[in-house]
């Protein structure tokens, strides 16, 4: 089973190169390189799923910025004594 978070840190090291290449698109990573890029998320699972087994690739959104793998919440709450 593949390092997870070694494999993210990966798109992260090299996200800038990546949006240059492949904007808009979701990419497979293993191994510490890209090896599939896709138009759709299933099409990246289906395929990548068949070849290497789950558990041992990721599938990320390529795009600028965090907004594709960051949760920002905001709250409206009133702390009130």
């Amino acid at each position: 089973m593949a390092d997870l978070k070694a494999l993210f840190q990966y798109y992260l090291d090299h996200q800038t190169e990546f949006v240059g290449k492949y904007n808009g698109k979701y990419l497979v990573i293993k191994d510490n390189s890209v090896v599939g890029v896709y138009d759709n998320e299933s099409e990246a699972y289906f395929e990548s799923e068949a070849k290497y087994g789950l558990g041992n690739f990721i599938i990320q959104l390529c795009t600028p910025g965090d907004e594709a793998y960051a949760q920002h919440f905001m709250s409206r709450v009133a702390f009130v004594r």
